[in-house]
Formats: C-alpha cells, structure tokens, sequence
C-alpha cells in the first residue's frame, strides 16, 4: 500500500521543490490523505485575504504549498 508523501512547495523565487515523506509501516490512501492534512496545517497557514493570492503560506515565509501525491 502507500508508503511515500510528496509534498509540492513553490517556493517565492520560482522554485518548485518536493519533501518527501516516507512512511515506516504499511499506510492506506486515507492514512496518507490525513497525515499530508495535518502536515499541510502545521506548517503552513491558509489566507483568503494574502495580497500574493490565497493560498497555503509556509509558516517559515519561504513559499507556498501547492499539493501532495500519495504513491507506493
């Protein structure tokens, strides 16, 4: 089953980059939809009203979250 999370971040020079999670035990598709959740609101905080655009801004002012991919 799942055992990676990859974490697309944009970071504010251009730069798309990717963190890569790997989980140590065999982890369902829901397992890794909720972890990047909670990962995703830990390090970053979502703004409606960001005069960039709305968005998840990484909590460290670096860039900004633009997805993740759950995969074997």
């Amino acid at each position: 089953m799942t055992k990676t999370l990859i974490i697309l971040i944009l970071l504010f020079d251009g730069t798309l980059t990717k963190e890569i999670i790997l989980f140590p035990i065999e982890a369902t598709i829901n397992d890794c939809f909720n972890y990047a959740r909670m990962y995703i609101e830990t390090v970053s905080t979502h703004s409606w009203t960001d005069p960039r655009g709305h968005g998840h801004y990484l909590n460290n002012g670096i860039g900004t979250i633009q997805g993740f991919i759950c995969s074997k």
